[in-house]
């Protein structure tokens, strides 16, 4: 498989894909993502830092595509190393690498909690909601939603701990937001509805 096939499969298999529910499809996506890691990170040879923030992504997706095959301890390799790298570059540019941070943290938590390790996964989660709420803060309309994922995974987290009265703050605080998050969303439909309208009025 050359360079250039693997980057062009890797752009259609790297990610999230439409592949869930067949295996030999998630077979063919994990290939191609340990490939294009291979492509990163030349034998013997440190990674460039042009490379870790590709690299940091694509050990996230790897280790979606593991989980997804079920194969647990390796997907937790996997995103240890990518919640490593993004945690180096989002101590040299926040601004930029702190979202990918909060959400490799985010995987890491459920990872862990694959495995059992409770502990583990809700003090990952807990990391990834308070870097995702100073994220909300400062870009509402870009992170909220992140925000309200992550609130949901930690009342899952805590309440696999019985911690059920944190648990319920948690999910409180998710369905906040999700439903100021629909209101937003009625009214831009609304609005855009009204311009369209307008538009159409102004051509005719």
């Amino acid at each position: 498989m050359t360079d250039e096939v693997v980057e062009r499969l890797y752009s259609l298999f790297g990610g999230a894909g439409r592949y869930s529910g067949s295996v030999p499809l998630r077979e063919v996506a994990l290939v191609v993502t340990a490939r294009k890691i291979a492509l990163l990170r030349p034998r013997g040879e440190s990674v460039a830092g042009s490379l870790r923030p590709n690299l940091a992504s694509s050990l996230n997706n790897l280790s979606n595509r593991l989980s997804d095959l079920g194969r647990r301890e390796e997907a937790l390799t996997a995103i240890e190393e990518a919640v490593k790298l993004h945690r180096g570059l989002a101590a040299y540019l926040p601004d930029a690498f702190q979202s990918d941070l909060a959400m490799s943290l985010n995987n890491l938590s459920l990872r862990l909690s694959d495995l059992g390790r409770r502990e583990e996964a809700l003090a990952a989660i807990e990391e990834a909601v308070k870097l995702y709420n100073g994220l909300a803060a400062s870009r509402p309309d870009a992170f909220r939603p992140d925000l309200a994922t992550s609130l949901n995974n930690l009342s899952l987290r805590l309440s696999n701990l019985g911690r059920r009265e944190e648990a319920l703050v948690a999910i409180e605080g998710t369905v906040k937001l999700y439903r100021g998050l629909g209101a937003c969303l009625s009214k831009r439909a609304l609005r855009h509805g009204r311009e369209a309208g307008q538009g159409r009025r102004s051509v005719i």
